[in-house]
Formats: C-alpha cells, structure tokens, sequence
C-alpha cells in the first residue's frame, strides 16, 4: 500500500561505522576505477613553524587512506626536514595579519628583537593546550606511513646544504623527477 499522501517517509539512523564504511568503499571504487587517484604529490616552499604543518598533515592522512604521497621540499621548505627543524622553524608576527595575538600589538612592536622567539613560543604553546602533534611527530608519522620526503636537490646546492643536513630518510631529486610523478598523481598542491 502506497504511503498517504503527505505522510512523512520513514527515517532511518546511520551511524559512524555506516559512514565509515561507506567513504572506505566509495574510496576503493575510485581507486579502481583510476590507479592515479592513488597519489598525492605536494610541494612545500615554506619553512616557518605554521607552513610547516599543512604539508605533513595532508601527505599523512593521504597514506592513511592508502594512497602513495610525497612531499617535495623547495626552497625555504627545506627547513621542514633539516635535522635542526625544531630551531630553523620559526613564525614571525611581522607582515602576518591572520596570526591571532592575545592583544593587539602594531607592526613596529612585533618587529622588535625577540618578537619571534616569542611569537614561535607562543605558537608553540597554542598547539601543545590543544594537544596537536609536534613538527617531529608529524615528520615521524609521515616516513611511518610511507609518506616519500623528497628535498629539491638544485636548492639543496644553492643553499650549500649537504644531504647529512637532513633527516633519515629523505630522498634527492630534481624538479623533473618530481614533475613525472606529480603528473601521475590526481591530488597536486603547492604549500
């Protein structure tokens, strides 16, 4: 018997595991129907403390659902897989007017000797209370994951970088080698 007629239709409850499942099976139909989809390939040209983040966190969670990432380190991104990261990666409040300061503070004050150190501080302590991964948590993460860490070998030259600079597991390659793999992949962005 047909419902009446403005009878609301019956609701059903999908929980997590419902929608868990059925992202899983959406992503392994994608991944069949087109092998490409299964990669993801970034650049990282940035190497502050907050650039820091979205390449790792993105290019992880890229592997966690089982695609093939990698990471190409240019220029000041470098400093992301330097073994002294935790000293190069830094954040200035100068010229940044999205970074949130408790109080309001103008340009000539952030500009001040020992503004980013305070500024990096701070920054620091915002993700720690929030209990977000450390710069070394995520860079252990990724190489987990399988994650390929690959440092552009002309920058590397041009900032007279040796490949014992940087840390275990990092791959030298120039921007073609990196382009034929990025153009095999379906997720490119640049950080």
């Amino acid at each position: 018997m047909p419902p009446e007629t403005g009878a609301e239709p019956p609701h059903t409850t999908v929980g997590e595991d419902d929608v868990r499942r059925i992202v899983r099976e959406e992503v392994q139909r994608a991944f069949k129907k087109d092998p490409a989809a299964r990669k993801a390939a970034l650049v990282a040209s940035k190497g502050t403390l907050d650039w820091a983040y979205p390449p790792l966190i993105l290019a992880s969670s890229a592997a966690a659902i089982g695609m093939e990432a990698s990471i190409f380190f240019t220029f000041y991104g470098l400093n992301v897989i330097h073994r002294d990261f935790a000293r190069k990666l830094k954040i200035a409040p100068v010229g940044n007017p999205a970074m949130p300061m408790p109080v309001r503070i103008p340009d000539i004050v952030s500009s001040l000797p020992g503004m980013v150190p305070m500024a990096s501080a701070m920054m620091r302590a915002k993700f720690a209370r929030n209990n977000v991964a450390t710069i070394g948590d995520l860079l252990d993460t990724a190489r987990e994951a399988g994650v390929r860490l690959v440092a552009c070998q002309m920058t590397v030259d041009v900032f007279g970088y040796a490949q014992d600079d940087f840390i275990d597991g990092v791959e030298f390659a120039g921007a073609t080698a990196f382009m034929a793999e990025a153009r095999r992949a379906h997720v490119t962005m640049f950080v």
